[in-house]
């Protein structure tokens, strides 16, 4: 069982703030004590989560408006039991990187095998369907953390 997740994409503005919120509220709602943090690859670091993911989320009542980009580095992989990517590609950046997480790494739609596109600079419906696909891979996870 994993009690800390990271989520990682890349300017971490959109895809893992909203997968970082969406972590953080199931584990509360469900009684999980679980830390969840986000980073990206290429962060646009200091920067806030993009409007449409901070609207879209308030919708569910999950406020991402304090979130600033940070930018992924090994000091802060180490701190997680699990870090959860939206592409296999950003997991095979990371590995390349840092061969020590190999095992700790996976695609937040790993279980049912598949990827999240970037809605960064996309019309809003982008967004959402992003978010459904987060959602989805979230509650595919959540059965694996403590």
């Amino acid at each position: 069982m994993f009690r800390s997740v990271l989520t990682v994409c890349v300017g971490n503005i959109c895809r893992s703030p909203m997968a970082e919120g969406l972590f953080l509220s199931q584990c509360r709602a469900s009684g999980r004590d679980v830390r969840g943090e986000s980073a990206g690859i290429g962060a646009l670091v200091g920067h806030p989560a993009d409007p449409s993911a901070i609207d879209l989320m308030l919708e569910r009542d999950i406020d991402i408006s304090g979130h600033r980009a940070r930018q992924l580095t090994f000091d802060v992989m180490r701190g997680f039991d699990l870090v959860l990517v939206m592409e296999s590609r950003h997991r095979d950046r990371i590995e390349q990187l840092s061969p020590l997480t190999r095992g700790r790494v996976f695609t937040l739609g790993h279980w049912d095998q598949f990827e999240i596109p970037d809605p960064y600079r996309r019309p809003r419906a982008a967004f959402e369907e992003a978010l459904r696909l987060i959602d989805r891979g979230v509650t595919s996870w959540m059965r694996y953390l403590q």
